[in-house]
């Protein structure tokens, strides 16, 4: 492809901040909830989805995730996240594997959820045992669209069957790609494949089907897409941030591979304590930076700066940090800093 557009790093990531909610907090509404969740919300640490609706929206409670405008699926990868009702067809049929051995596992699996749970709900674990199955392999149904999940970090989760949604799987490819590069700004098939845990072909057919919505363009780690429709958004010429926010594990903000990676991070030696082998640890952002990273055990919120910073920014983390909407825990945030 011939790029058309010459993005710069400052361009791609103040776009991906102002279409992520990250610049300034919406007010807490059903369509804020599912602008939240445009590309979803990663629920794979216990309740990062609530923290993350926080850092995009005005109010949040810890029990926004109880809100009838989401529900949780194994959605990209097959982790646990939070989507809009509306939208459940997105992230599971938009994820339909091509092979038709796949398919048919996926939904013979959804069908005998349906017969063995009806109308009611069960734990993953007791339905695999019913079924004669590792509880594990009833992931693959979600890709019908008719598996919805419910988890709270503290319990196993539960499943429940539900009517397939109105949707084609070839619509849901489309559109899976569309929330993809909305929120992102750019994206390769690669990189989607990354995102989304599917086949790299797969992808390559979907971009090439989505081709006319698409513009090419060159970003300092090499020549991807942006959809047509974002081009103004791209663009424009935004005020410098000044949001400070603790994005939590998995974030969307962040949810990235391979040179991607390297454009929201730069530095080797911080890639490699963002993203780490284990479980990630949170993300520290202010003024449209990654400035560190943070953990928490119950009460505590540790941060670690990567770089010295003044006082009204190291004041504005704690306040954040003391702001957080976690469940199950009734005594004061402590902040600790570290490093």
């Amino acid at each position: 492809m011939t790029a058309s557009l010459q993005l710069t790093r400052d361009q791609i990531l103040s776009y991906r901040r102002a279409a992520g909610s990250l610049d300034r907090r919406l007010p807490q509404r059903r369509d804020s909830l599912r602008r939240a969740a445009w590309s979803g919300l990663q629920d794979s640490m216990p309740r990062a989805a609530v923290l993350s609706i926080h850092a995009r929206l005005e109010a949040t409670a810890p029990t926004v995730l109880d809100d009838p405008a989401l529900v949780q699926v194994w959605g990209p990868r097959f982790s646990a996240f939070a989507v809009a009702v509306e939208d459940v067809g997105v992230f599971t049929l938009g994820r339909m594997p091509d092979s038709k051995r796949s398919r048919e596992r996926a939904e013979s699996l959804a069908a005998r959820i349906r017969d063995l749970l009806g109308d009611t709900s069960m734990t993953y674990s007791e339905a695999g045992r019913l079924l004669g199955v590792d509880p594990n392999q009833l992931r693959y149904a979600t890709t019908t669209g008719t598996v919805i999940i419910e988890w709270d970090g503290a319990r196993r989760p539960t499943i429940r069957s539900v009517p397939p949604p109105d949707m084609e799987v070839s619509e849901a490819r489309l559109e899976l790609v569309r929330r993809y590069l909305h929120v992102f700004g750019v994206g390769t098939p690669a990189s989607l494949a990354q995102w989304a845990g599917v086949r790299e072909p797969v992808a390559r057919q979907v971009f090439e089907r989505l081709r006319e919505e698409l513009v090419p363009v060159a970003t300092p780690i090499g020549d991807a897409w942006l959809l047509a429709s974002d081009e103004r958004e791209m663009r424009s010429k935004r005020p410098d941030s000044t949001a400070v926010r603790l994005l939590p594990s998995g974030d969307a903000y962040y949810l990235l591979w391979g040179a991607d990676r390297d454009l929201l991070v730069p530095d080797p030696t911080h890639r490699d304590e963002l993203w780490t082998s284990r479980v990630w640890p949170g993300a520290v952002l202010a003024a449209g930076e990654v400035v560190g990273t943070w953990r928490r055990s119950q009460h505590l919120v540790t941060i670690q700066p990567w770089r010295s910073l003044d006082a009204a920014v190291c004041d504005r983390i704690a306040e954040e940090a003391t702001s957080l909407p976690l469940p199950h825990i009734d005594r004061e945030i402590v902040v600790e800093w570290s490093g």
